[in-house]
């Protein structure tokens, strides 16, 4: 690789570098994760895929600086996850919306809790916030539903407004917990095209932990496969299908290629593990 190359290659947004992650002592000690590395490039879409109690959601926690690894290091742009507050959005299987606001207010929270937006809250909340609440409805066909209340909309439609929630305050890092896994089949698919344009209009560093296959294979960039616990990534591979892509593409035979074969590493893992217990 040249120089000019190597000048525009994107920066880590985060790095685990031999992070894992204990609960409880003595006996009682579980070990949620294994010495794990990670390198995840700004504005990737990472897909952790794997069995129940692997270490997805763990990964996710680490990232955010919810918790702390019990060996190893967290890097978050350039610094350890501990040294500041990021700006993190998330977004998981319930909206968790406020159901004595607006949408629009719901979606605006983040702008009056978060630096440094909560400082100009009073001052732009019905100019220039308002605006941007508007715009990010809009993206995700909500425009005409800013009046309303969680409680007048439908599950799938609160997702959205949800995601727009995590999107609003810019944050450098997008943590998605099955955020569509509540959701029934066609709604899902709907909202796999609501999530794909506003990563592909805004660019956020993503992090999404997800059962469905074909959700990690539509959405990701790169998927990563985790054994059962203790967890540990066992595969590591792009996604290299072209965008935008659509719920047509997902039976085609290399999508349907792929999902077998991250269907049977997951299983390989799980039958080695049945095993070394035995």
């Amino acid at each position: 690789m040249d120089i000019a190359e190597s000048s525009i290659r994107p920066r880590d947004a985060v790095e685990l570098s031999r992070a894992s992650v204990a609960f409880g002592r003595g006996e009682a000690k579980v070990h949620a994760l294994q010495p794990t590395d990670l390198r995840l490039a700004e504005g990737e879409f990472l897909a952790l895929v794997g069995p129940s109690g692997c270490g997805k959601s763990t990964i996710l926690k680490l990232a955010s600086g919810l918790l702390r690894p019990s060996s190893g290091n967290v890097i978050v742009g350039g610094r350890e996850v501990a040294a500041r507050a990021l700006r993190v959005g998330m977004a998981f299987q319930n909206p968790t919306l406020l159901p004595w606001l607006t949408i629009e207010r719901n979606v605006m929270l983040p702008l009056k809790i978060v630096r440094p937006f909560r400082n100009e809250y009073r001052l732009k909340r019905k100019t220039e916030f308002r605006d941007r609440v508007h715009a990010l409805l809009d993206d995700v066909g909500l425009s005409k539903f800013t009046n309303h209340y969680p409680w007048q909309l439908s599950g799938g439609m609160l997702q959205r407004a949800n995601l727009c929630r995590a999107l609003i305050h810019e944050p450098s890092l997008l943590l998605l917990d099955e955020p569509f896994g509540a959701l029934d089949q066609f709604t899902r698919e709907e909202l796999w095209g609501t999530m794909q344009a506003l990563w592909m209009k805004r660019r956020p560093t993503v992090m999404l932990v997800t059962h469905d296959l074909k959700e990690a294979g539509f959405l990701a960039t790169r998927i990563c496969v985790m054994s059962a616990r203790p967890g540990r990534i066992i595969d590591d591979r792009p996604v290299e299908f072209p965008r935008p892509r659509t719920v047509e593409m997902t039976f085609m035979p290399d999508f349907v290629a792929l999902n077998q074969r991250l269907r049977e590493r997951i299983i390989d893992a799980r039958s080695t593990q049945i095993a070394e217990v035995g």
